[in-house]
């Protein structure tokens, strides 16, 4: 049994709805009870689109007995099944995006999945999140910009 974090965001369509089904969408996914989240945050888009809605977004962590790639696959087939064009321009708007950021320690690196995230310790919008639960991401976390990441009183379930 190995622990995999995600970080989930949408912004299109009904942000929190996405995220919810997204989050059922998982549930086969993992082990019962194992299922850990982090707050809610509206978050400014970052490398987007001119004029590109804020995002919601939050980080998930479960212990699953699907190996890395296969969870990929997983979670890339349920970003299509809640409207994420296959084609689209790069951080275009999207209905869902969820992107594994860790699988335990693995450290891999192949043409379709890169762990841990390239790119988690330079987004405010991952860290803040993931540093409830992870707090070793905690120092990360304060020494990124924290302007346009606001947490929500709102509970994703």
């Amino acid at each position: 049994m190995s622990t995999a974090g995600l970080s989930l965001g949408s912004n299109l369509g009904d942000r929190i709805e996405n995220l919810r089904a997204a989050v059922r969408l998982l549930e086969p996914l993992y082990l019962a009870g194992s299922l850990r989240f982090a707050s809610l945050y509206e978050t400014e888009p970052v490398d987007c689109p001119p004029d590109s809605p804020s995002f919601l977004n939050t980080v998930v962590e479960f212990k699953t007995e699907l190996p890395p790639l296969s969870l990929l696959q997983e979670t890339q087939a349920i970003e299509s099944f809640l409207g994420r064009a296959e084609k689209r321009k790069v951080n275009a708007p999207r209905p869902v995006d969820l992107d594994l950021l860790y699988y335990d320690t693995i450290e891999l690196s192949s043409e379709t999945l890169t762990l841990p995230h390239p790119r988690m310790k330079d987004r405010a919008f991952v860290l803040r999140p993931l540093a409830e639960l992870r707090p070793e991401y905690a120092n990360a976390a304060a020494q990124l910009d924290q302007r346009g990441i606001f947490r929500l009183s709102e509970s994703l379930l």
